[in-house]
């Protein structure tokens, strides 16, 4: 069959399953924004990039946005279609930037897939979760109301959808669940495993290695979202307790999700202020963001790995730290409880409780826990089981996509 991926950032959601796709005798393409320049493991093609909006009403430009983002990408494969004579079988697209949005239109006989990652709710997931962080309420409401117009659109259009875990399939509602399934995106584990002769080196030039008393942390970027306030918050205490802890953050100052903070530049210079004179800055390391290989050493040195989250998108470095075999610290939210089973194959602990978040990252960093071997061996099981790539994700990914295939198509049968 022909199958057009579509995601303004390519690979995107599909690094590994475009190419399994191509190997398998399909011809795959891609279409993705013209200023991507990540390198592709299949051919792209390229749309205009939106530019900047202006709208009157500032409820209204999320959907003004989205919408041009997906009036480009239209565009670009209407050019396929009339100048190249394109028309695939199966759409697979993100629909988290607007850009399946008119592709029904351009080729109404194709099935459209979507990438359903989230359905913001005005309750019960981020919004108001934060007291801390939250300004205006009611306008949050209306703001995450305004901003679901095309990510609901791109469900009711689609002939079906896909969600990496059960929370982010929950945020929909009930009436539209039905079209989608969940599969995970999947984890390497062969890549992500535990090895004890790891070793990473420091910008000052210390060489941390596995079983020294390393403690993690890893954002995209150092946010609330990610409880990044919380856990500064609580290094005074794990610092004091345990003298030669090194402690390891990745991510970046600025902002992934929520806004910045207004009394600083950063979340990472705001709460240095406010910690300031109670944690040792020599044993603390801001790596900032690093390559893929140094994040992996990086999380198989450390002896305790802190992961938290508002009620939101489960991040990778959660199921990727489970699969690398770390002994998890995270919190007691519900896309974490989908994977951490407190006292089976990790810790957690309530989100804003500091004294509970430094004691439990304390107790694991001076080895107290005599569980620490088995919840360590029981998250990576955890991934064997249930989110291993090779095994489970990438062959249950190529199913559900080769069963929307035309019937007969030669290239499935000839696939297997």
């Amino acid at each position: 069959m022909k199958l057009l991926f579509v995601h303004q950032n390519f690979p995107g959601q599909f690094p590994h399953l475009a190419p399994a796709m191509k190997a398998r005798g399909h011809d795959v393409l891609a279409m993705t924004d013209q200023k991507n320049q990540r390198p592709s493991p299949i051919g792209v093609v390229k749309y205009k990039t939106p530019e900047a909006m202006t709208c009157s009403q500032s409820l209204a430009l999320s959907y003004a946005d989205h919408v041009e983002r997906g009036l480009l990408a239209a565009r670009g494969a209407r050019a396929l279609r009339d100048r190249h004579g394109y028309t695939p079988d199966v759409i697979f697209g993100h629909s988290g930037w607007g850009e399946t949005l008119f592709l029904r239109e351009i080729w109404p006989d194709a099935k459209l897939l979507v990438y359903a990652e989230l359905l913001y709710r005005t309750r019960g997931q981020d919004v108001g979760f934060d007291a801390e962080m939250t300004r205006d309420l009611d306008w949050a409401r209306f703001s995450t109301t305004a901003r679901n117009a095309h990510l609901a659109m791109g469900i009711l259009q689609c002939d079906a959808a896909l969600s990496p875990t059960r929370y982010q399939a929950d945020s929909f509602p009930a009436e539209l669940q039905s079209k989608i399934t969940v599969i995970h995106d999947g984890i390497d584990t062969g890549v992500m495993a535990p090895d004890p002769a790891a070793s990473f080196t420091l910008p000052n030039g210390r060489v941390l290695r596995a079983g020294d008393e390393v403690l993690t942390y890893v954002s995209r970027s150092l946010e609330p979202y990610r409880g990044f306030h919380v856990f500064m918050r609580a290094l005074p205490e794990v610092m004091a307790a345990r003298p030669d802890a090194q402690v390891v953050l990745i991510g970046g100052d600025g902002v992934s999700y929520g806004g910045k903070p207004q009394d600083a530049d950063s979340w990472k210079a705001k709460l240095l202020a406010e910690t300031e004179g109670r944690i040792d800055l020599d044993r603390v390391h801001f790596l900032g963001r690093v390559s893929y290989s140094d994040y992996r050493r990086v999380i198989q040195i450390g002896r305790v790995h802190c992961y938290l989250t508002y009620p939101f998108v489960l991040s990778w470095s959660l199921t990727e730290a489970m699969s690398a075999g770390a002994y998890i610290v995270g919190s007691d939210t519900e896309p974490v409880r989908e994977l951490i089973r407190d006292g089976e194959n990790g810790r957690l602990v309530p989100f804003f409780d500091v004294p509970a978040l430094s004691a439990a990252l304390i107790r694991g960093l001076s080895g107290a826990d005599r569980q620490a071997d088995a919840l360590r061996r029981a998250a990576r099981q955890t991934i064997l089981d249930g989110y291993d790539l090779h095994r489970i994700s990438l062959p249950r990914l190529i199913d559900w996509v080769e069963s929307f295939a035309p019937a007969g198509d030669p290239a499935v049968t000839a696939a297997g």
